[in-house]
């Protein structure tokens, strides 16, 4: 959180820029109230061209803003200046939230220049804020005495929480390390900016063009039609290609026989970011651990790690470490047996070659399918997308009573997106919009955002939440229909949780609402979620062939419950070694010259992962936590699922996982929270006790 809630998001500054200012009202989408249903953004007539001049009079809104706290004659009170700067900026808010949500889902070469521009200009007008000496000693003073003023419990929590982020913002420091701070803080921005813009230029550089029928062998012909597909796109007729989105490439690690191409393919992915070339990410990374480093120091804190733990619920590196050594313990030898069996099996064939990083996914699904007589390809024609989002509203139905309807006249960004009205016993509720396939315009993975989120308006009339789900989902091809993997269910069942989140969020104050809760417990709400997706009586809702509508058969549920657990050795090390990478980086105590590619192999060689096994994020493709806020978080993931593990057994206890009662509490104590209580109290408050490693453990078949 911290200087997030500061700034929300808050873009640049009007000293350059005054000749954009041409634009009337009218022609500006965002200097206009929005007519459009639920006043969602409208999309259509938002143009690149809008951005600056909406920034430009957003800053001198907000500056004016600040202004009138600090010149307030009359003692500080929270009236008077913690609410009026927890809602001053929105101006701001509005075109940051439709600029950043579209340049990560459908970005294009202006919006990544205009990103470039405002990175430097960000920092600034957050600096100004943050380090504004008048503007603190008000907050000071507020805290100081905020036993007079008879706060609510949530606004006791805003209060704490503004005096904090100004404080650990750099608002105590003497006014010449506010200086270092404020050009620490600008390159960082810049830093992080150009990662992610490589990032995206390396995924979309490499294509595994195949104009060989017979290089294709092993491949499923779902998997051949949508590689033929892609290539058609691209003017490749009569070929196939293969990218470094995960929808195409894990398939063909999966199934293909020809192990050159799958080196030739998972190493590409490996490297990204590490190519010597222009979108080389390794000194980037150098310099940003190394200012990241400098500025927890200059705040008074031994490492950056430090720093960001504060606020979290682990509060500290040793107790994370603590926590990330018990599971990796119990994975490790896990993921030594799954390579075992994996050698054996290469042997048995008569392959006279060491499994390799690239064999995994191969001779996974080879020792899947003759344990348990499943594979991707079986279970896919139950896994329309179409039934699987149809599913997730189901369990939210049984849950949390909510209705969701499609629409089609609130306007969109990309034609693959698709929007629905949330409601609960007739009354709205909030806006989802979810948007599915890969395109080159959409970085990697999967996320939830807001274009608006739920507060209260200072009159105190409820604003109801704009909510985006993005992934990377198997689209369609040709006549055939999207068919997800189960994990790719799983991913959009994750993506709704945090989606539920900030629906079902019921708070007043901008930047402590919905999703607005340390990194460690933001994954509590997605991560539960999951546990619904292969529930067999869920399976028996929406999985449904694509072709007959033949529910899913109970051999294959079956077949998917038992085989929940495989491969986990696989699973957990890999991410693990992710996650202990991060801590390294982000626990050094002293400037070093960073080797980037030394430095992650004496971390990895440090632990003992095994050389079949590479982490999930390497370095230079690790967006988490060098672009996207999950730095010294990455362990987070692991940390909630010990809370959502041990969360789902409250539902399972009772013999209902519908449990009206315990999603009721669920809801109240979690979900419609946001940020206004700490995060351990808001869980006894749901469970009536702390959550322990074991349930994660057990989750996992570890334990």
């Amino acid at each position: 959180m911290d200087m997030k809630r500061i700034s929300l998001l808050l873009l640049g500054t009007a000293i350059l820029f005054t000749g954009c200012m041409k634009e009337t009202k009218s022609e500006n989408p965002f200097f206009n109230e929005w007519d459009t249903p639920f006043e969602v953004p409208p999309f259509n007539k938002i143009k690149a061209s809008h951005y600056m001049p909406a920034y430009l009079k957003g800053f001198a809104e907000h500056k004016k803003e600040i202004k009138e706290i600090i010149n307030n004659p009359e003692e500080p009170t929270f009236d008077n200046t913690i609410k009026p700067f927890v809602y001053s900026g929105q101006l701001l808010t509005k075109v940051s939230r439709v600029f950043g949500g579209l340049n990560s889902a459908h970005t294009n070469d202006t919006l990544q220049s205009i990103q470039k521009e405002i990175a430097p200009l960000l920092s600034k007008h957050n600096d100004d804020i943050s380090l504004n000496d008048s503007l603190f000693n008000r907050i000071r003073i507020v805290y100081e005495n905020k036993e007079k003023f008879n706060l609510t419990s949530e606004e006791s929590k805003v209060l704490d929480e503004t005096y904090s982020d100004f404080v650990r913002g750099g608002a105590a420091l003497p006014p010449e390390d506010k200086e270092v701070l404020r050009k620490i803080n600008e390159e960082l921005s810049l830093l992080s900016v150009q990662f992610s813009q490589n990032l995206l230029a390396e995924t979309n550089g490499f294509k595994l063009i195949i104009d060989r029928e017979e290089d294709l062998t092993g491949l499923p012909e779902g998997v051949k039609a949508q590689a033929a597909s892609l290539a058609k796109t691209m003017g490749l007729d009569n070929k196939w290609v293969f990218t470094l989105q995960v929808p195409s490439m894990t398939p063909f690690l999966q199934y293909s026989d020809k192990r050159d191409l799958r080196e030739k393919l998972f190493t590409a992915y490996f490297m990204k970011g590490d190519n010597d070339n222009e979108n080389d990410n390794k000194e980037i990374i150098a310099n940003i651990a190394r200012l990241r480093l400098e500025k927890a120091r200059l705040l008074g804190y031994n490492n950056y790690a430090s720093y960001i733990l504060e606020k979290n619920m682990a509060k500290s590196p040793d107790r994370v470490i603590d926590f990330l050594t018990q599971v990796w313990n119990a994975a490790i030898p896990v993921a030594k047996a799954e390579a075992a069996a994996q050698q054996q099996m290469i042997n048995r064939e008569g392959g006279k070659f060491r499994l390799e990083p690239w064999d995994w996914w191969y001779y996974t699904e080879k020792i899947r399918k003759e344990k348990y007589d499943l594979d991707d390809e079986l279970t896919r024609p139950y896994f329309k997308i179409e039934n699987v989002i149809s599913g997730m509203f189901y369990v939210a139905n049984r849950l949390y009573n909510l209705d969701f309807a499609e629409r089609t006249d609130i306007p969109e960004y990309h034609p693959d997106v698709v929007t629905f009205e949330v409601s609960r016993d007739g009354e709205h509720v909030g806006v989802l919009m979810i948007d599915n396939y890969p395109r080159e315009s959409k970085r990697g993975g999967a996320w939830c955002g807001v274009y608006r989120s739920q507060i209260r308006d200072t009159e105190g009339r409820m604003i109801t939440p704009v909510v985006t789900m993005v992934t990377n989902s198997t689209p369609p091809t040709g006549d055939k229909p999207a068919l997800l993997t189960p994990t790719e269910a799983e991913t959009l069942f994750h993506e709704f949780g945090h989606a539920l989140h900030q629906l079902l969020s019921n708070s007043t104050f901008p930047g402590f609402t919905g999703t607005a809760v340390p990194r460690d417990f933001v994954e509590l709400p997605s991560q539960i979620m999951e546990h619904w997706v292969f529930e067999p009586e869920v399976l028996k809702v929406y999985a449904k062939h694509y072709e007959t509508e033949e529910i899913i058969p109970s051999e294959i549920v079956d077949k998917l419950v038992k085989s929940g657990q495989f491969n986990t050795g696989f699973a957990t090390t890999e991410f693990l070694a992710a996650a202990l990478l991060d801590m390294e980086y982000h626990m050094l105590t002293e400037p070093v010259n960073l080797n980037i590619r030394e430095f992650e192999k004496k971390t990895l060689d440090k632990y003992g992962l095994i050389p079949e096994i590479k982490p999930r994020y390497r370095s230079t493709y690790f967006n988490h936590i060098w672009a996207s806020g999950y730095a010294s978080g990455y362990y987070s993931y692991y940390w909630s699922e010990m809370l959502d593990a041990d969360a789902f057994q409250a539902f399972k206890e009772t013999g209902d996982i519908f449990n009206r009662e315990i999603a009721s509490k669920f809801e109240k104590e979690i979900l419609s929270r946001g940020g206004t209580g700490d995060p351990l109290e808001m869980y006894i408050a749901f469970r009536g006790k702390e959550p322990g490693v074991d349930a994660l453990l057990v989750n996992r078949g570890l334990k």
